[in-house]
């Protein structure tokens, strides 16, 4: 029989996985991360947690199977569509209009906590309907979860998962095949997806537009610090974030503007 998590058990994981990650386990989610450890326990063999522990410290495969066991991957095209109503009508207009005092006419975006791909996805439909003649665009989408990589890489869904695109949309981007549909090759070349674990620096710089929606709330407030000021430093001038409609950036401290369009909330990153 596979034992429960007692609470030192917990107290061990939970630090772990937060030294890892970032992400944070309470009280009220302790049964998440209970279930989570007896699947990987099944999945190994194993009859120990503290068996399993030491697996996790000396493999870093197993260490990111056990992160990806642990996030929750809802997701859905056009999730919160002011969020995409803003996007398209306020950020990228202002966007191209910083872009034309420069050469630089490629739009680069972020897809942070990618998921199954549907957002990044939607973000590449939108830019290929509104850019004007000459401008480009590139998407990072990155995430925790490989086998949710996976799928974002495929551009494969079900039926039941193509809820929400126009159909206009889902007609000019994707082919109907059996049992779901295939996002066109000439959108997914638009998208690198690549794992990614918040806590570290993704290296990238002078992006124009960050989404990472409803990923902060499984951080703490430290945590959730760090991964917005390290998304400070990937943006460039005059550049944006999206977060999920139910978080926020109020009383942290962070350089990131509010900002308040007709459509929906976000924030800028807009030097003087």
């Amino acid at each position: 029989m596979v034992e429960v998590l007692n609470d030192a058990d917990f107290e061990l994981f939970r630090k772990v996985i937060y030294d890892e990650s970032g992400i944070t386990f309470s009280e009220t989610n302790r049964s998440i991360l209970d279930s989570r450890l007896k699947e990987r326990l099944r999945e190994k063999n194993l009859q120990s947690v503290h068996d399993y522990y030491k697996l996790i410290t000396e493999s870093k495969d197993e260490m990111k199977l056990l992160l990806d066991s642990v996030t929750t991957n809802l997701t859905r095209f056009f999730r919160n569509q002011p969020h995409f109503d803003a996007f398209e009508k306020y950020v990228i207009p202002h966007v191209i209009e910083e872009k034309k005092k420069t050469a630089d006419k490629t739009i680069r975006i972020w897809s942070a906590g990618c998921s199954t791909g549907e957002e990044p996805y939607t973000i590449a439909m939108v830019l290929s309907e509104i850019l004007p003649a000459g401008y480009d665009f590139k998407i990072t989408a990155s995430d925790l979860s490989l086998k949710s990589l996976m799928v974002g890489q495929q551009g494969f869904y079900p039926d039941a998962r193509i809820a929400g695109i126009p159909e206009n949309y889902l007609s000019k981007y994707f082919t109907k095949v059996e049992g779901g549909y295939q996002v066109n090759k000439s959108l997914m070349e638009k998208i690198k997806f690549d794992y990614h674990n918040l806590k570290n620096d993704s290296g990238a710089r002078n992006l124009d537009v960050i989404f990472c929606r409803n990923v902060l709330i499984y951080f703490d407030e430290a945590a959730q610090t760090s991964v917005v000021n390290k998304f400070y430093d990937a943006l460039g001038d005059h550049s944006y974030l999206f977060i999920g409609h139910s978080e926020s950036l109020f009383g942290m401290n962070t350089k990131f503007e509010f900002l308040k369009t007709e459509w929906a909330c976000l924030y800028q990153k807009n030097l003087k």
